[in-house]
């Protein structure tokens, strides 16, 4: 019979390959800049309609089917999670349905960011992982002449109120201190493409892969524990295959 102790080793060396697996290594830098996780294996669950509660939104705003969640947009705000995480591993596809279409996910909202929030309005407690469609830029575009230089199209992470997040570089230029990430590459697709997030969030630190590679993010993040949300902000969104695993 197996001993506890040799049980735990392999476990702990079949973790490690795994994950080595997951990753593409760049030959000039050696660095890590790739991972495709699709949140199968051990620890990861399903996320549904019974893992999370309506905080502002009307009844008819999310719709659930067959592990599809469907949301109208209107009106602006959210539901979270029926449980507060800490550490975790999340795995989210994403599409919007109408050009410039707006939403994200929230981590660790805080009941104290949500206390009282009446429809219209979004958490002001929390870390949000941006999912924007591409032509909310092009209609800034056609408005100002340029490209925004306070937010971008393909997986910014920022705090949001009261919150705070020192962001892994690029950092948005406007306004002056900002604490907005700025993806490292163009990732997201269009209108109607579902896209990949795999966002990893541990002791305080938020990196997000887009489409299977890592882009942005940011550490000494307060806070650092709370629940999860989905976004309502404006225009139809479509979420599915959303998996968690909960890590030490």
């Amino acid at each position: 019979m197996f001993t506890t102790q040799f049980l735990r080793c392999c476990t702990a060396s079949f973790s490690l390959v795994v994950l080595c697996n997951c990753f593409a290594f760049s030959d000039e830098t050696n660095t890590v800049s790739k991972a495709f996780v699709d949140g199968e294996g051990l620890g990861w669950r399903s996320l549904g309609e019974k893992d999370f509660v309506n905080v502002n939104c009307d009844p008819d705003t999310w719709k659930w089917t067959d592990g599809l969640a469907q949301c109208t947009g209107k009106p602006v705000g959210v539901i979270r999670s029926t449980k507060e995480y800490t550490n975790f591993e999340l795995v989210a596809q994403w599409r919007h349905l109408k050009s410039g279409g707006n939403s994200g996910i929230f981590l660790w909202a805080t009941s104290e960011g949500m206390a009282g929030l009446k429809p219209n309005a979004l958490p002001s407690v929390g870390i949000e992982v941006q999912v924007l469609d591409h032509g909310y830029q092009e209609e800034y575009v056609k408005k100002n002449g340029k490209k925004s230089d306070w937010f971008t199209t393909n997986g910014d992470v920022f705090p949001v109120g009261k919150s705070k997040m020192t962001p892994f570089e690029p950092v948005a230029p406007a306004p002056k201190g900002s604490m907005r990430a700025f993806p490292r590459k163009e990732l997201s697709k269009g209108i109607n493409q579902w896209n990949h997030y795999y966002v990893r969030a541990i002791n305080g630190e938020v990196r997000l892969w887009v489409n299977g590679e890592e882009v942005s993010g940011g550490n000494n993040c307060e806070p650092k524990s709370g629940f999860m949300c989905l976004e309502s902000e404006g225009a139809p969104v479509e979420f599915k295959n959303l998996r968690i695993r909960e890590l030490p």
